[in-house]
């Protein structure tokens, strides 16, 4: 096993068993869309056909999913409308600024 394969992160940065690693940084940008089910039937078709092939990625999505389930299950009050929507908006903010500082492009 290289010291590229042993390193999570290395799997956006490198080539994969011809999972394209551009598509990486592009699904995981998506990924919160995904699993709340604000894409497009082709988008999502997409996305699984990537998580299928590239190991890291399926990891980040499955931490995500396990995340918010717990959270779901832990929050039995709902917020206001209006204190959700500044929330998501806060949220897309610091999304556009994580994939704008992100080094691997």
């Amino acid at each position: 096993m290289s010291r590229d394969e042993r390193r999570p992160e290395a799997a956006t940065t490198s080539s994969l068993d011809g999972v394209d690693t551009a598509d990486c940084s592009e699904v995981l940008g998506r990924v919160f869309f995904f699993l709340d089910n604000e894409l497009a039937q082709a988008d999502c078709a997409q996305i699984e056909h990537h998580l299928e092939e590239c190991g890291p990625c399926l990891a980040r999505y499955d931490l995500e999913r396990t995340v918010k389930t717990l959270v779901r299950r832990s929050c039995s009050e709902q917020a206001p409308d209006t204190l959700r929507q500044r929330v998501m908006v806060s949220i897309r903010e610091v999304q556009v600024e994580i994939v704008r500082t992100d080094p691997r492009g």
